[in-house]
């Protein structure tokens, strides 16, 4: 895994390889092994790279030219299927210098042109400098497991893998967007193409690009699609496809030149993938997990059977609240965008503990829950749905105290609160399965200043949202609808992003994802949704698919999804954080004052709920630290970016 940046002059100016060793330089991070720049000839098109050496470590140097140097790219990700796409290259005719997967990028590009990612299986996020036609051909993954961001200024064109790469360029303004902003107050993270910068723009994942002549043209190349179904594949048949599809997904994602380890967090996904792993390991595998010194979040005595079932080599770091403190502020450097919860926090210490032991890959679990239906958010929408067809009934509204066991003021609620809260009604709404929590989320809009709420367009989320959803979607089933909207909003902008590439690359560690390979996901979108979910047994298909793997302690476990201490985290007597003294200067009256988003009276009675430990909700959690990564944000990017 790599950082990559370029700049295209539409005048034809050389870029000075000065600025484009600048721009390497804030992403050095993602690639520490070594650093690459091109200057085109009088072409005005500049690429850098910063290495982070996994396949071919002395041949698979960028940026990279084919033999003519017709061509020149600068690749961030993996080309998981490259050996077998390189030997029906060779076998077209077309000779190679390197082992490298990016030199198969190339030689597909000149096969195919801009349809070569089609052919590709993998993460990735690339530039292409085709000097024949004088265009920049960019692309990105499906799913968006690699960023790639962009500006346009008045006489160029400016990329990178992560904005604070892009803001080094003289031409680029640091200014905030708000209805980025309010995005973030909604869905928990900004959606593609909007950044937290006003002018500065992300490609959306299966998205590609061209700039040619000084214009921009961006489309879509691949889609999720829940438009049909298997209905007649048996359970049996079902389970055997897609572990088939997950052992060679896993096979190909072990493909290194560098030790591969996993992530474990004794859960169902994290387990099947160690589990399939084992399966083609020699030696002991390395896992890696985080517990918590908290017992409400840990899961340390999960993960002691699982290490003893599957033998694996264990590595874990124990996260306190001093320890969450203690990183926040650079936890956000590198999310560039303020987040909701604390979560990212402890995997950044995880990829921490990762590259102390060594190692730079490692593969995790995420994705299964989008995909194959495990979160309880989709149980949540069935229930909703099943009380809206009766809604006097007594004893249906109970079922929702079935849910969120690690919740408990959930449970003590009255049933015209749950009523209210959960949205019985409007079932008719394109969004049904994820009101409550967007609407819960917006309440948080209360804290912002006069000036902020002047500046954000009320219900543009929801408008511009349903602009972008697919021609057929209202004619999926409801529980496809539910998956599609969290694999597109919440994945690619947090899970993949804030949580995911941002934090493993912090300590340049790169994450594969065997169930976010297109297949797996193809063919989890045909399975029929009674098959992903039966009733509330969530993940169904895929338990029946893992009883051989993984200990049955591990199937029927109840689902505890990753969570981390919020508010404790910053406002807690026994803390001891050593840099605590951001927290009372950035929440402070007149700090909040002199950035003006946020209502100074309003967050100093919240700072105070929070000091007397009277937080309880999750709502006064995300406001208090979707208030303090704001302010951090401002200062970082905003206030004091030194370019």
């Amino acid at each position: 895994m790599c950082g990559i940046a370029g700049v295209f002059n539409f005048d034809g100016e050389n870029s000075a390889p000065e600025l484009l060793e600048r721009m390497a330089g804030p992403i050095n991070h993602r690639g520490p092994d070594s650093t690459g720049v091109y200057v085109g000839d009088a072409s005005g098109v500049g690429l850098a790279h910063a290495r982070l050496s996994i396949i071919d470590l002395c041949g698979g140097g960028q940026p990279m030219s084919n033999e003519d140097g017709s061509l020149w790219i600068t690749f961030n990700g993996e080309i998981f299927n490259y050996i077998e796409l390189r030997n029906e290259l060779q076998e077209a005719g077309h000779r190679f210098r390197t082992q490298s997967d990016t030199e198969v990028i190339l030689h597909m590009y000149e096969e195919r042109g801009e349809e070569c990612v089609s052919r590709f299986n993998g993460q990735w996020a690339f530039a292409i400098w085709d000097v024949k036609r004088r265009q920049l051909f960019l692309s990105r993954d499906r799913v968006g497991v690699r960023p790639l961001f962009y500006a346009r200024c008045a006489k160029s064109f400016v990329f990178a893998s992560e904005i604070k790469s892009i803001l080094t360029h003289t031409e680029v303004q640091r200014t905030l967007d708000f209805e980025a902003l309010d995005q973030i107050f909604t869905f928990w993270c900004t959606q593609a193409p909007k950044t937290m910068f006003k002018g500065i723009y992300e490609l959306p994942p299966g998205h590609s690009m061209v700039i040619q002549d000084g214009q921009l043209r961006v489309w879509s190349y691949w889609r999720l699609n829940y438009s049909s179904f298997d209905r007649d594949v048996s359970e049996e048949d079902c389970a055997g496809r897609l572990l088939d599809l997950l052992r060679d997904a896993t096979r190909i994602r072990l493909r290194s030149d560098v030790p591969v380890g996993a992530y474990l967090s004794g859960g169902l996904d994290s387990s099947i993938i160690t589990a399939l792993i084992n399966q083609h390991c020699r030696e002991r595998l390395k896992t890696f997990s985080v517990s918590f010194e908290d017992p409400e979040y840990d899961e340390s005595i999960y993960q002691r059977d699982v290490i003893e079932s599957l033998r694996t080599d264990h590595n874990s770091v124990r996260c306190s609240y001093r320890d969450i403190c203690d990183v926040f502020p650079d936890v956000i450097w590198h999310t560039e965008k303020p987040i909701l919860r604390t979560a990212p926090a402890p995997l950044y210490l995880l990829s921490k503990l990762v590259r102390e032991n060594g190692y730079k890959v490692v593969l995790t679990g995420e994705g299964s829950d989008e995909f194959l239906g495990g979160y309880d958010i989709f149980k949540e929408a069935k229930i909703r749905r099943f009380w809206a067809a009766s809604p006097t009934s007594r004893y249906r509204p109970l079922l929702l105290k079935r849910l969120y066991p690690y919740l408990r003021n959930v449970h003590f609620r009255s049933d015209a609160y749950l009523k209210a809260f959960f949205h019985v009604n409007g079932v008719e709404s394109q969004f049904f399965s994820h009101l409550p929590r967007w609407e819960l989320t917006e309440k948080l809009k209360r804290f912002l200043s006069e000036e902020a709420k002047r500046e954000i367009k009320s219900g543009c989320v929801y408008s511009e949202l349903r602009e972008t959803l697919p021609d057929r979607y209202s004619e999926w089933d409801s529980f496809s609808q539910a998956q599609y909207l969290e694999a597109t909003t919440l994945l690619p902008g947090y899970i993949l992003s804030s949580q995911g590439d941002r934090m493993a690359m912090a300590h340049s560690v790169e994450g594969r994802f065997p169930f976010l390979d297109y297949r797996v996901i193809e063919f989890a979108s045909k399975i029929p949704p009674n098959l992903r979910m039966k009733v509330l047994n969530e993940k169904y298909i895929l338990k029946r698919a893992a009883k051989q793997l993984v200990p049955a302690s591990v199937i029927k476990r109840p689902k505890q999804p990753y969570r981390a201490p919020d508010a404790k985290s910053f406002f807690n007597p026994m803390r001891g954080c050593s840099r605590s003294g951001y927290i009372d200067e950035l929440l402070s009256p007149d700090r909040i004052k002199k950035h003006g988003l946020f209502n100074p009276t309003s967050v100093e009675k919240l700072t105070a709920k929070a000091r007397k430990g009277q937080i309880l909700g999750a709502k006064d959690n995300m406001a208090l630290v979707g208030i303090l990564s704001t302010q951090l944000f401002v200062e970082q990017f905003i206030e004091n970016f030194r370019r």
